[in-house]
């Protein structure tokens, strides 16, 4: 009697324990599933995050006003004051080309003047 009450125990034990390895593997391959759909949704969360934050970042490059500096103030400055000087010089150099000509051109052409008057 004590030996078939042992058995008998020993077949319930067993059996429990099987149910439990078929639950914990079922349980298993559910939590392997669940884990590859996160994984999946978090790739796709990452891949959004990152693109948001790209142009996150252009915009706050296009948006964000930085103070000009002294130093390159005063730069710019100088290097439009001398681009002046220069459009000066050519613009003064190019009226004295055209005075000269013109004195040219009028002398020449009161001398021709004064010739025509002489020989008639």
């Amino acid at each position: 009697a004590a030996f078939d009450q042992e058995t008998k125990e020993n077949s319930i034990e067993k059996t429990t324990k099987t149910k439990d390895v078929e639950y914990k593997t079922q349980e298993a391959a559910y939590l392997d599933k669940e884990a590859a759909e996160l994984s999946t949704d978090r790739s796709g969360v990452q891949a959004e995050q990152d693109a948001v934050l790209e142009y996150l970042s252009k915009m706050e490059k296009e948006c964000t006003e930085v103070a000009e500096t002294y130093a390159s103030r005063k730069a710019r400055f100088e290097a439009e004051i001398a681009g002046l000087k220069e459009a000066l010089e050519v613009l003064e150099s190019e009226t004295a080309l055209l005075q000269r000509r013109a004195k040219r051109h009028h002398a020449a052409g009161s001398q021709r003047g004064f010739l025509a008057a002489a020989s008639a």
